[in-house]
């Protein structure tokens, strides 16, 4: 079993690859939820619908977002009404943030709604929130501390960050189901995902490193040089006062990362670190990847 610890688009893209020699049903995908939020009523998890949208064959992989083909009559309706949507939420991903949104208000967990939305959409995957616990990222700014949401969507990541705040009243913990997919895995891929708002948020829950440090852990830097493939991750390393690049990511991981992977054109030297391709642009790319990463964490288990 493979089990990966996701957070928006860069995971997603070496799951999709991975699925080409690991079985649906022999995947498991630890989810971050720190981006959840409420919105027009109903429930977004916009990195765990990447997720379902993945394995039930509609994402739209142009975007790494919603739906393929979806329209969005219901968010022109809404925003012409005064409502500040500032999320473009497709009519039939809305569908699904509605019956997730039913589903907690009735007092199952996001742990069990996922668990229904996957069945319902034919998944056999072990798509898995990191926690079932009120976990968001916060930013504060010179306007205010606002959701990573609105700070990365509504002002596209424009505003200089002063602080990544991680708001959890409760401290959360990681479900049983967490760690028992990490504790069943062969090897526990950390994708390319944001450190800082993708990956932290998962490693924060009690219970995940202690669970990492029992098992065979790769780890994929979302950087090349001082840039990330994609996305605010430069602005929001610096921001925790790390450098934007593969030796910072590293660090973040060391205590229980057994392989490193970065890019072959990565000039940021790693001490020991593999190197592949990893941009992941064509299904190709992204299976070539992952067939890698499968292998080094086969051979590195047995070697332990």
């Amino acid at each position: 079993m493979i089990t990966f610890l996701s957070g928006g688009t860069g995971t997603p893209k070496l799951v999709r690859g991975a699925r080409r020699y690991v079985a649906d049903h022999s995947i498991s995908v630890i989810v971050n939820t720190a981006e959840d939020l409420w919105i027009s009523g109903n429930h977004l998890s916009p990195d765990i619908d990447t997720l379902l949208y993945l394995f039930s064959g509609q994402l739209n992989t142009d975007t790494w977002w919603g739906i393929q083909g979806d329209s969005f009559h219901t968010h022109e309706a809404v925003k012409r009404l005064g409502i500040d949507e500032y999320i473009g939420i497709g009519d039939m991903d809305r569908a699904l943030h509605i019956l997730r949104g039913e589903l907690l208000r009735k007092g199952y967990s996001l742990t069990e709604a996922t668990r229904i939305l996957s069945l319902r959409m034919g998944i056999e995957s072990n798509i898995l929130p990191m926690t079932d616990e009120e976990v968001a990222t916060l930013i504060r700014t010179d306007v205010g501390t606002i959701h990573f949401q609105e700070y990365w969507v509504k002002h596209r990541g424009t505003l200089p960050i002063q602080e990544v705040i991680r708001y959890a009243p409760t401290g959360p913990s990681a479900s049983s189901e967490v760690i028992e997919a990490i504790g069943r895995a062969d090897v526990v891929i950390i994708g390319p995902s944001n450190p800082i708002t993708s990956i932290l948020p998962i490693l924060e829950c009690s219970g995940v490193i202690p669970a990492l440090m029992d098992a065979f852990v790769i780890a994929v830097s979302p950087f090349i040089g001082n840039a990330p493939v994609s996305g605010p991750a430069a602005a929001l390393m610096k921001a925790r006062g790390l450098s934007p690049d593969s030796a910072s990511t590293c660090s973040l991981y060391r205590d229980f990362c057994d392989l490193f992977v970065q890019d072959l054109r990565d000039p940021v030297p790693v001490h020991g670190s593999l190197r592949y391709d990893t941009l992941m642009t064509d299904m190709e790319k992204s299976a070539a990847l992952a067939e890698a990463l499968i292998e080094a964490g086969m051979r590195g288990r047995e070697k332990r």
